[in-house]
């Protein structure tokens, strides 16, 4: 596998789009620090991390709205891919739906929020857009 990161969306989207309540995904440092993010932002509903063999797994709790039944995550969109990586300064950090979605950045402070970043006055590589 060349891409973690966009196994680890494309498997959220795929349980989003069958209306699953839990995925899991083999884990890394990064893709629980995204999980961490997407948890804080009210993504996702919960998470758990479990230590299964060598590298463990994550179990995502996804989100839904109770009446309507519509996910919380609209979408997600990979950016930076491996063949063409899209590094930022903090005065470029994208907007992501004129600020009601969120673009995860891994930043030289760790990964976090692109109003995160802002605040802090760091950039980085833009690793998705969420919304």
């Amino acid at each position: 596998m060349t891409d973690p990161i966009a196994d680890y969306l494309t498997r959220l989207r795929n349980a989003i789009s069958a209306n699953h309540r839990i995925v899991e995904v083999p884990s890394s440092k990064v893709k629980k620090e995204i999980t961490k993010v997407l948890h804080d932002k009210g993504f996702i509903q919960n998470f758990k991390f479990e230590q299964a063999g060598p590298q463990g797994n994550i179990k995502i709790a996804l989100k839904y709205n109770p009446s309507t039944k519509q996910p919380a995550i609209v979408k997600l969109e990979r950016i930076s891919k491996p063949g063409l990586r899209k590094y930022v300064g903090a005065a470029e950090l994208p907007r992501v739906l004129n600020g009601l979605g969120i673009a995860i950045v891994s930043t030289s402070k760790g990964i976090m929020t692109d109003k995160e970043a802002r605040s802090q006055h760091i950039g980085g590589e833009v690793l998705c857009h969420v919304y």
